[in-house]
């Protein structure tokens, strides 16, 4: 690489955002999802051996799915591919799936190819993969914040290895800060300034297990004060720069499920804290207050019944008040 190269480059990677500054290079380097990268387990064990079969990785943001998916690349002997669903079309994906039938045939060489938001693909996309992946024509590498089973055709599913990330606990999200407040070239020690122990701790619960997240608001709160004469962030800058604690919500998928599950089961449970967290939460998160009025008359006429009969008339006149009213008031 001559100088000019290499400054480019060196340009370019400043120019990245901490969190992708930041991404991990080797599996060693990688923090969280023990469960199946831990020391024997078994995504470990592919990755070490360069056995890459099919795989989705799945879970929120931030847990490390497209950071994994790097590592595969730098490690793996075989042609690494990767395109973004949200921006690729059949077009471009017929013409990948063509050079890796065409490199297999003529040099022996596999191919990964790494479909990042791979949900964004409909239907009809999702089915050009099928006949290579089935044939082994290409190893697929799926990223996806949606549920598979519910955002990809049945038989991509039945044909991969479904790997569940995890949001990433409040430990792991210390680690990473403390990395990059300690890595000069690619983190932020290079500005030399201090930062407290609680700024840390309140960025690391509040990102709610999302890395980028964290890491983004720790260069924000850094570069804040970077050119002051106290050089400190301390927890009044921490809260600055990340303002409002994320919620975890599609609306459709896994977490509208689940809060309303907890809701339900709150109520069955006559705890009446709990019930008004999962529904301040699920309204905060933008769900449709109608849908959890119908939650609540079900609940007063399933669980309460016949034990309190005035229940289901407040519950279904909170409803009716919910329909009328409308957004914002009936909140």
């Amino acid at each position: 690489m001559n100088l000019f190269a290499q400054q480019e480059e060196e340009n370019l990677s400043q120019a990245m955002p901490l969190a992708a500054r930041m991404r991990p290079r080797t599996l060693d380097d990688f923090v969280g999802q023990e469960h199946f990268l831990g020391e024997g387990k078994l995504l470990r064990r592919m990755l070490i051996a360069d056995r890459i079969n099919s795989v989705i990785f799945y879970g929120p943001p931030g847990s490390g799915k497209t950071s994994l998916a790097e590592i595969i690349a730098q490690q793996t002997k075989s042609h690494f591919s990767r395109i973004n669903a949200a921006a690729s079309g059949v077009k471009e994906l017929r013409a990948l799936l063509e050079i890796a039938r065409d490199r297999l045939a003529t040099g022996g060489e596999k191919s990964v190819l790494f479909i990042d938001e791979l949900h964004r693909f409909n239907k009809a996309q999702q089915d050009v993969l099928l006949p290579d992946v089935e044939a082994g024509i290409i190893s697929l590498v799926g990223a996806t914040t949606a549920n598979p089973f519910f955002s990809l055709v049945s038989p991509l599913v039945s044909r991969s290895q479904i790997f569940e990330f995890r949001a990433l606990a409040k430990n792991d999200i210390l680690t990473l800060l403390h990395n990059a407040l300690q890595d000069t070239p690619r983190g932020v020690a290079r500005y030399r300034t201090k930062v407290d122990e609680d700024a840390l701790l309140f960025l690391a619960e509040i990102c709610d297990g999302d890395a980028r997240r964290a890491l983004s608001a720790l260069e924000i709160a850094v570069l804040s004060v970077a050119d002051s004469q106290e050089k400190q962030v301390d927890l009044s800058v921490a809260q600055e720069s990340i303002q409002k604690k994320a919620i975890s919500y599609d609306g459709t998928g896994d977490e509208h499920y689940d809060a309303a599950s907890a809701l339900i089961k709150s109520m069955r449970g006559s705890d009446p804290d709990a019930a008004i967290y999962w529904l301040a939460r699920m309204i905060e998160a933008g769900e449709d207050p109608r849908f959890l009025a119908r939650r609540i008359v079900i609940a007063a006429a399933e669980d309460v019944g016949n034990a309190d009969p005035q229940a289901l008339i407040i519950a279904q006149a909170a409803a009716n008040a919910t329909e009328f009213v409308g957004l914002p008031e009936c909140r």
